[in-house]
């Protein structure tokens, strides 16, 4: 008697606020890219120039992703 793994995604409801969820993510990734160049010894000001840049980016393209999802399931929520 052997059972079969089920290997699905709980169906965990969407948190209420993804955007600022995930701004503080990318906001805590940041510090650590700092801390990492400062205590290797890196160049900080380097990190210092390539942290905000990273931050706009990933910021960027995490919201155009949340809002064309959402253009989609309200298009989809739309035709049934």
């Amino acid at each position: 008697m052997s059972k079969r793994l089920q290997w699905g995604v709980p169906d965990a409801p969407s948190p209420r606020s993804p955007v600022r969820d995930t701004l503080l993510v990318y906001g805590v990734l940041s510090l650590i890219i700092i801390l990492v160049a400062w205590v290797t010894g890196g160049p900080v000001g380097r990190a210092l120039v390539i942290v905000p840049l990273f931050y706009v980016v990933a910021s960027a393209w995490t919201i155009t992703r949340l809002r064309s999802r959402a253009r989609q399931e309200a298009a989809k929520a739309g035709r049934e």
